[in-house]
């Protein structure tokens, strides 16, 4: 099933995590960090199907080494809590075959990452390897842009506020106001959306170049009027702990949304059933009041079985066990939910959208407290990291 799955967050040391880690996991090798001063190595990790690294012109040669690029990324970021790298998993398509799907991923990086100066370290992954359904690719790329002769550049530069006459501004304490401007581009909301919308229609053409009939939509849920609850992103650490039984905080909000999903789906399902049967017997009767909602399907479905009776016997009695099978289910969904009229119908439509508004607002809760958790969790490591080097460099 043709799937959409683009998430990019930053590999930052704040949050306990190396660049070299990171990109040995990935690539499914052993790297050691000078940073460190320790090693990493994944060469066990199986599912990793392809790697590449893709240079900018201007790039230095000896990045095309794994250890050496991400090795020279920790070197030029000095600040205990430097932000390292922007991180992306992306899912590929089980329509389309492997090398349709690195021609694809390749087309992407190359158009709308490298030629814009991005380093890009990119490796394919199996399906499941990482907790996604699809085969998929994962990308590494340098936050610090670099300078026209491959040198690191600056993150940001510095915009001065003025007064009147041109003057720059002085805070209380007598310094310069200034606002902290990004060197780039990358990290803008608007670059990830477009992004985002790039990576579909490359798909997508893709697809149409093959006959397929399927496309993936970059676009929420919200934003194509789909009243559906979007899960939260478990990632392979979520989903290894379910697989063994371990019953995660994650796993569990996942299972329920998935759940009231359901119920919503089922819901507005019989609801759409009984409004397209009311709008029949009213369009035959020429019913202007109110009608008794049992009433109407008791003559919609003796209908039916009226027009039933031009069939053979054995089709007949089929049609009769039918009619009366959904006849029974729809009676006792209105009986238990309290509708006896349109205008109940109505009211129970709008309950089932404040409901569905309620349950998007607990989502959006739920996501929070676990981004809280997860920044105390990466917070912890980090410290207990820090401590750990100074009781050893004590010891020394």
């Amino acid at each position: 099933m043709a799937l959409f799955h683009f998430h990019v967050t930053q590999i930052g040391r704040k949050a306990g995590q190396s660049a070299i880690a990171s990109a040995a996991y990935r690539s499914g090798e052993k790297l050691h960090s000078e940073y460190y001063g320790e090693d990493s190595d994944y060469t066990k990790k199986r599912g990793v199907l392809y790697k590449e690294i893709l240079l900018p012109p201007h790039a230095p040669t000896a990045y095309n080494d794994r250890e050496t690029l991400w090795n020279e990324v920790e070197k030029a970021e000095r600040q205990h809590n430097a932000q390292l790298a922007y991180s992306f998993d992306i899912a590929l398509q089980n329509e389309l075959t492997y090398e349709e799907n690195l021609e694809v991923a390749k087309k992407f990086l190359q158009e709308h990452m490298v030629s814009k100066g991005m380093i890009v370290d990119f490796c394919l992954h199996n399906p499941e390897s990482d907790g996604i359904e699809n085969p998929h690719f994962h990308v590494m790329s340098p936050i610090r842009p670099l300078n026209s002769d491959g040198t690191w550049g600056a993150k940001q530069h510095r915009v001065y506020k003025l007064d009147d006459n041109g003057e720059r501004l002085r805070d209380e304490k007598g310094k310069y106001i200034f606002d902290a401007v990004s060197t780039t581009d990358w990290g803008k909301p608007e670059t990830l959306l477009y992004w985002r919308e790039q990576w579909a229609n490359i798909v997508n053409a893709k697809f149409a170049e093959k006959g397929l009939d399927c496309i993936i939509d970059h676009r929420s849920y919200e934003e194509r009027g789909l009243d559906i609850i979007p899960t939260v992103h478990e990632g392979v650490n979520v989903r290894a702990m379910e697989k063994k039984g371990i019953v995660t905080e994650k796993g569990q909000l996942n299972r329920w949304i998935r759940a009231t999903n359901d119920l919503i789906k089922k819901l507005k399902q019989q609801l759409e059933n009984i409004k397209n049967i009311i709008e029949d017997i009213k369009k035959d009767l020429e019913i202007q009041s109110t009608p008794n909602l049992v009433q109407l399907l008791n003559e919609y479905y003796a209908k039916r079985n009226i027009e039933a009776s031009k069939f053979s016997k054995y089709a007949q009695q089929k049609a009769h066990v039918t009619n009366l099978k959904y006849l029974v289910e729809i009676t006792n969904f209105l009986q238990e939910n309290e509708i006896y009229s349109v205008d109940d119908l109505k009211q129970k439509t709008r309950q089932l959208s404040d409901k569905k508004d309620d349950l998007q607002s607990a989502v959006k809760a739920q996501n929070k407290r676990i981004n809280e958790l997860k920044q105390l969790y990466y917070t912890m490591q980090s410290f207990t990291k820090q401590i750990s080097l100074f009781m050893t460099s004590y010891a020394l």
